[in-house]
């Protein structure tokens, strides 16, 4: 007998646990190399302008059990989250910007996980540049000083620019901007700045120049398109002066002159010279270099020429003086000079200039006090001024001309001759304004025409102006636009206007005015232009909401200018609504609401716009209103005077409503009214005569009288019809109906109708055409229808007038058939008996035809066709 061992359940289920756990291996990632998109993310690279919310890639492993596996992705403490992972699929999405400039290599910790076992990894990945910086000039800003006598295609400054990007977008090159008119060239990679060759600096020419450097990369992809960047800055080139110019004299030429009491040691004239190069100029040194023959010198640092001679001891009349001038540098070295001509001329004695003389002897002012705009051509006879000129011949003639605002006035004679008459003659009016100019000064000038010396003499003209009314007031604009309630009191302010006179005193004092045909309600303040209401005055927007009318400016002389003025009556809200008719009551029936209208009196919105409500109603909850349009109905659910009669005890369904039209002003102003509505069904008869008896309801004469007229005129109408008839059938054996032909039984007596003529075109559809057996020649009948053709469809009778109101409807529908004189309607229909074959139904159709017209004469009273 074999002993058989037991295990306990617990021990068992520990021995499958242990089982289980070291069976379990770790989960792993595939490793698919540098380029793959899914694996551990080892090795992978990224474009710093990748967008965020990319799928940048895929974490894929598995576990060798075959357990789902989970991802995760976490950083070390203080680094930036740039990417997600979805936990199950392992899609891994960028959610952070990269920048390569700012962090170039992310490290992350990758794990996978089966539940059991988490392998960790920590990968490193490249961001790799992309072109998203622009260069940057540095050291700026540039300032560069060069000597004018630098040489050409010299360089004279390097400008560095730097950019971040790698590759070609970080390489730079440069350029100048508007090149050909620049005198500097740049190295296109080194940023060298120099001279253009064969061009050179001149300081006197140009001290300052300024050169607009771009430094541009070599372009990279940026977002998948190809980007150039650029950048631009100035440089300040200053140009330093240099001794490279030699002196210059300057009023070139020169000429002087001795006269006969000229005393010895006298200046004569003054020459000057400057250093040409004006940046750092030298001192001058003057010296008389020969031709003064021991007759002048002059001054060694002031150019100041004298002659040393009493002019009794000169020998010669001209002196022709060659002057040298030469800088002297700091160090006391003469270096660049130059050489100028001056003449000198020895005359005789030329020493009365010309001279002003008033009515008192010699004057050298002259003033005058006259009104502003004088007519042109008018001579100032205020003014007594002669000139002369005590010398003889040459010397006595001298120019006259005033220096002073051109155009005003001018002097005669212009030329003089010893002595003469001045006299000023006014040649521009308005240019003689008093508002411009109170006073005029102007320069009386001498000045010897012929002589060496030149001599001349000046007198001073002032003239005073006096104002006088020449401006008419004017407005600050030429019209105003005010705005002013309508329940502003009398007296109150609208709009002030501005109008100004540069006139002076009385003359430019303004009184305004209104008037027109609506300045009625209005005054004006006549010095201050304010515009008022009259203090009567009630302004109404409903009565007029508009005002226009003239301002008027006038100075005391009556000269005037006018404005227009418009002003606006803004609406208030001042009346309340007024029901337009007599609402007392008013008949509704069910299904058909009834409307109540009130009217508010008020000009404008929403001060005129109404609303509609039910303030009270007995029985309540049965009616409502339309807030707009003033439509009041039944509730939804009533629908007959049966839910009518469950509401209340009121069997004649008159109901009392209380309602109210209120506007929608500030404040608001409403209109109460009792409205009793008296409640009916529809009645049972349509049309236009049931529609006339339900509108005539509360007048019932109206109705009466309605009825009788129409009963009256289809009376008439029938009597005519049948007259007509009568008369045609005794002139004629024909009845002409439209398209077909009825003939006339040759034997009165009879009372049947033959209508053997009739035949039906196609026996297979007997009853639905019928056209004339007779030759066609028949149908040219005695009214002249030669034109009738034969329709196979026969013509639609008229519709018979309208029945009365409250006749009992017919349960068969009339038969008509139409005829020259009208419609014949019997009061009853006979069925024909049917019949087999084209006889049957050939003489159904005349019988019927026959007793129709048979039944239709009989009743009128009228002999058989």
């Amino acid at each position: 007998m074999k002993h058989v061992r037991h295990f306990s359940p617990s021990l068992f289920l520990s021995l499958v646990l242990v089982c289980l756990v070291q069976a379990n291996y770790a989960p792993y990632f595939f490793d698919n190399g540098a380029r793959s998109t899914n694996g551990n993310m080892a090795l992978l690279s990224l474009s710093e302008d990748t967008p965020v919310g990319t799928h940048v890639y895929t974490l894929n492993g598995t576990d060798p059990e075959g357990d789902p596996v989970t991802y995760d992705l976490t950083y070390e403490a203080g680094s930036r989250r740039y990417f997600s992972v979805d936990k199950n699929l392992g899609n891994v999405t960028l959610i952070e910007e990269l920048d390569r400039e700012k962090e170039d290599e992310i490290e992350v910790i990758v794990s996978i996980s089966d539940g059991l076992s988490m392998v960790s990894e920590k990968v490193r990945i490249l961001v790799m540049d992309a072109n998203d910086e622009s260069p940057e000039f540095i050291n700026t800003p540039y300032i560069v000083e060069v000597a004018e006598n630098t040489p050409s295609s010299s360089s004279i400054f390097k400008i560095e620019a730097v950019d971040k990007d790698t590759g070609s977008g970080g390489s730079i090159t440069y350029f100048l901007q508007n090149i050909h008119a620049n005198k500097f060239t740049i190295d296109r990679h080194s940023g060298v700045l120099r001279i253009r060759t064969g061009v050179t600096l001149d300081y006197e020419k140009s001290r300052t120049h300024f050169v607009v450097v771009v430094a541009k990369d070599g372009g990279g992809k940026l977002r998948g398109d190809n980007k150039v960047f650029s950048a631009t800055t100035t440089v300040t080139i200053n140009v330093e002066d240099v001794q490279d110019t030699p002196p210059m004299f300057i009023g070139t030429p020169y000429y002087g002159y001795v006269y006969e009491d000229t005393l010895a040691g006298s200046e004569v004239l003054t020459v000057v010279a400057l250093d040409g190069d004006r940046g750092k100029p030298n001192s001058i040194h003057y010296c008389i270099v020969n031709g003064d023959e021991g007759s002048f010198e002059i001054g060694n640092t002031t150019g100041a020429i004298s002659v040393i001679k009493s002019p009794n001891q000169l020998k010669k009349e001209v002196y022709e003086l060659k002057v040298q001038a030469s800088e002297v540098s700091q160090e006391g070295d003469i270096s660049e000079y130059t050489f100028a001509m001056v003449t000198i001329r020895v005359v005789d004695l030329n020493n009365h200039p010309p001279t002003f003389y008033g009515e008192n002897g010699p004057q050298n002012r002259f003033e005058l006090t006259m009104y502003e705009h004088p007519p042109e051509g008018e001579i100032l006879r205020g003014l007594k001024i002669t000139v002369n000129d005590s010398d003889q011949g040459a010397n006595a003639k001298f120019n006259l001309r005033l220096v002073g605002p051109g155009g005003i006035f001018r002097v005669v004679p212009q030329t003089v001759l010893n002595e003469a008459q001045v006299t000023i003659i006014v040649e521009n009016s308005a240019s003689i304004d008093y508002e411009k100019f109170k006073v005029l000064s102007f320069k009386l000038l001498a000045i010897e025409v012929n002589t060496p010396e030149k001599f001349s003499s000046t007198a001073d003209i002032v003239i005073h102006l006096l104002d006088t009314n020449d401006n008419v007031p004017k407005f600050s604009s030429d019209y105003y636009i005010a705005r002013i309630p309508e329940n502003s009191p009398g007296g109150s302010n609208v709009v002030a206007v501005t109008a100004t006179d540069p006139d002076s005193g009385l003359w430019g004092e303004i009184k305004y005015s209104i008037y027109g045909t609506g300045a009625d309600l209005f005054l004006i303040h006549p010095s201050t232009g304010i515009i008022y209401t009259q203090p009567w005055a009630v302004l109404d927007a409903e009565v007029n909401s508009k005002y226009n009318f003239y301002v008027k400016a006038e100075d005391t002389d009556g000269k005037y200018s006018l404005a227009e003025v418009f002003i606006t009556v803004l609406d208030v809200n001042d009346h309340s609504p007024e029901f337009n008719e007599n609402i007392q009551e008013k008949t509704m029936i069910i299904g058909s609401p009834v409307k109540i209208e009130a009217i508010d009196q008020d000009a404008e919105e929403p001060n005129n716009i109404v609303d509609y409500s039910i303030m009270q109603a007995d029985p309540a909850n049965v009616f409502d209103i339309d807030q707009s349009t003033g439509e009041i109905k039944l509730k939804s659910y009533i629908r007959s005077l049966d839910i009518i009669h469950n509401i209340t005890k009121n069997k004649d369904c008159i109901w009392s409503l209380v309602v109210q039209a209120k506007d929608r002003g500030s404040p608001s102003f409403s209109t109460t009214a009792v409205l009793k509505i008296d409640i009916t069904e529809e009645t049972l008869h349509k049309g236009p005569m049931a529609a006339f008896l339900m509108q005539t309801k509360d007048n019932p004469m109206k109705a009466l009288g309605v009825l009788a007229g129409v009963m009256g005129i289809m009376v008439l109408i029938t009597i005519m019809i049948s007259t007509a008839m009568f008369w045609r059938n005794k002139r004629s054996n024909k009845i002409m109906p439209v398209r077909r032909i009825i003939k006339k039984r040759q034997n009165p007596p009879s009372r049947t109708v033959r209508m053997e003529w009739l035949k039906f075109k196609r026996p297979s559809n007997a009853a639905e055409k019928f056209v004339v057996e007779d030759d066609v020649k028949s149908l040219h009948n005695e009214n002249s229808n030669n034109n009738i053709q034969v329709t196979p469809v026969p013509p639609v009778a008229p519709l018979p007038p309208p029945p009365p109101a409250m006749a009992p409807t017919s349960d068969a529908p009339g038969w008509r058939v139409p005829t020259v004189s009208g419609s014949l309607t019997p009061k009853h229909t006979i069925k024909p008996s049917k019949k087999k074959g084209h006889g049957s139904a050939h003489n159904a159709l005349v019988s019927e035809l026959k007793m129709r017209f048979e039944k239709r004469n009989a009743a009128n009273g009228e002999p058989h066709i």
